[in-house]
């Protein structure tokens, strides 16, 4: 998701695994493969790019996210071809789900 509607900054809000068949899987590989800015072995920085729709059950607060949410059991719905980053979900969005289901306060950035 994005910092704000203002700030592009990417921050991590979970890892979904589940939910792509095999060709879609490797389609991302291969697109991750080619946009890679720095490899670290198992973990790449990639350009930004490419958009998922994910579902999960519930938003909660995490410490171990920069965004100060984590997803409770998220899975890829779709690659979202017909979205850029620049329109990809805010913290703000974050927040106001994490409310709506009764959740208070970012609990830190780190």
């Amino acid at each position: 998701m994005r910092a704000s509607e203002t700030d592009p900054t990417l921050l991590n809000i979970g890892k979904a695994y589940r939910g792509l068949i095999d060709a879609e899987i490797q389609q991302l590989t291969d697109w991750f493969k080619d946009h890679t800015v720095q490899d670290f072995g198992r973990v790449r920085l990639v350009e930004p790019g490419v958009v998922l729709e994910v579902a999960f059950d519930i938003v909660q607060p995490s410490r171990r996210h920069k965004s100060g949410y984590a997803l409770r059991f998220p899975r890829i719905v779709r690659i979202r071809d017909d979205k850029t980053p620049d329109e990809i979900d805010t913290l703000e969005t974050v927040r106001r789900l994490a409310e709506t289901a009764g959740i208070s306060g970012n609990v830190g950035t780190g």
